[in-house]
């Protein structure tokens, strides 16, 4: 039988905690040197450097024109030990999930399709009935769980923006407003209240305690219950340029192989991973506490593994040639937006989404270059992006206006856009996508 591949002496086999020299260097630097979230190593120099900029669903009012826009470093780190990419310069959770939050799910239809059909393929697999119980952490405004409550399955959202889990509530989706960890967890469990499904879509990389999240989750699972997450998978980031979708919510970028270890420490097994589409392209994985045998490993865990090593995940080269590709990215963005400003042709966003925040900064385009965006989202409308500060308004804007060019910031939503937008054809304008390279759509 052959033995399940490993990432070498780089770190992949054993992420140990942070050992003494790690330690030592930290207290003879005066805490300057920055300890990996997962492992403790001491981490090294930044691969990526997007420069300081706004949190990137900070949305300004008009009245906020005339104030100081706080903004925050945004630099890309690699644990030479675990292999965990992660941001290090600053926990900015606090700030981000306030009870302003300005990302509600269910404004995008293909992400509710996304949730309904997730819930029916788990009540379809895992038998899920009335007598089971769901628990979704960063469960946002009910946009998934309300396809459970129609199945009669209970449900409990647990969501730290006020906001959000006040929409919920108001669709009828008990929900606690908390932040996700061992404390809450044990919350929880005092009540009674430990899932046989314990979900997560687009949470874990959002978590600054890794090992504090992964643990709680542990706490309140049932002992046959099953864990899913879903995130944005680092080898597709890597491979296709995908660096908008780094921004300060987003603390750790997940490969198979790291996640696979941050379970495994706190003995939960990954038994099975699906590859999905969203986000540019993601992954689903499936946890179960390790003492239960009932899932055995499938074979899809091994392929995975086996195909990131062949991609170079465990060698500090990948990383090197990804910041090149960022670089490149950029100047085809920029020599698009100043030819047309040169051919008198007008550009204008469509969607406000937090990883068009990161693409506008890091390349410095401002309103000089595209004159507005619109989003469907009400909770964005009437506002400025943060950082380059270009209006937001509802689609109907680009009706009235009639421009040249509609730049689809949201690209991994571009089909559901340009069918919903495919009016913009009969005055001759076009789409265009910046990532994984510039296109303009016919």
């Amino acid at each position: 039988m052959t033995p399940p591949p490993v990432f070498e002496s780089k770190g992949f086999t054993n992420p140990p905690e942070a050992d003494s020299s790690d330690a030592l260097r930290r207290k003879k630097t005066g805490g300057g040197v920055k300890p990996c979230r997962f492992c403790g190593n001491a981490l090294g120099e930044p691969f990526l450097d997007l420069g300081k900029t706004p949190l990137a669903n900070s949305y300004l009012k008009k009245e906020d024109l005339s104030r100081h826009e706080p903004v925050f470093p945004l630099r890309v780190f690699l644990c030479e030990k675990c292999f965990l990419v992660q941001l290090a310069d600053v926990n900015t959770s606090e700030h981000i999930f306030s009870d302003e939050y300005a990302y509600f799910s269910s404004f995008s239809s293909s992400w509710l399709k996304h949730a309904k059909d997730y819930t029916d393929l788990m009540v379809k697999r895992f038998k899920f009935d009335p007598s089971s119980f769901v628990i979704e952490i960063a469960s946002n405004d009910g946009y998934l769980l309300q396809y459970f409550k129609e199945k009669n399955i209970p449900v409990l959202g647990i969501e730290p923006s006020g906001n959000c889990a006040k929409a919920a509530t108001d669709k009828g989706i008990p929900s606690v407003v908390k932040f996700f960890g061992v404390a809450t967890a044990k919350e929880l469990a005092v009540q009674g209240k430990t899932a046989d499904l314990l979900l997560g879509n687009n949470v874990l990389a959002h978590v600054p305690d890794l090992n504090d999240f992964v643990e709680g989750m542990k706490i309140a699972l049932k002992p046959n219950g099953i864990i899913t997450m879903e995130f944005p998978h680092l080898l597709r980031l890597l491979l296709e340029g995908q660096f908008d979708t780094i921004y300060h919510e987003h603390f750790s970028y997940f490969s198979f192989h790291v996640v696979e270890k941050v379970f495994a420490k706190h003995d939960l097994t990954l038994f099975d991973v699906e590859e999905l589409p969203t986000h540019g392209g993601s992954l689903r994985i499936y946890g179960r506490h390790a003492a239960n045998a009932s899932w055995p490993v499938s074979g899809r865990v091994r392929e995975l593994k086996e195909r990131e090593i062949r991609h170079g995940l465990n060698e500090d080269e990948t990383y090197k040639d990804f910041a090149v590709k960022v670089t490149r990215i950029k100047e085809k963005l920029l020599q698009f937006l100043n030819e047309a400003k040169a051919s008198k042709k007008a550009v204008v966003g469509y969607g406000a989404p937090a990883k068009g925040n990161t693409l506008l900064n890091y390349c410095g385009v401002g309103a000089n270059l595209i004159q507005y965006t619109v989003d469907l989202s009400p909770h964005k409308q009437g506002h400025l992006l943060p950082g380059s500060r270009i209006p937001i308004y509802s689609p109907e804007k680009i009706r009235e206006t009639k421009p040249d060019y509609v730049l689809i910031l949201p690209w991994n939503l571009k089909e559901e856009i340009m069918k919903q937008m495919s009016h913009i054809r009969q005055w001759g304008s076009k789409f265009v996508t910046p990532i994984p390279e510039l296109r303009i759509l016919e």
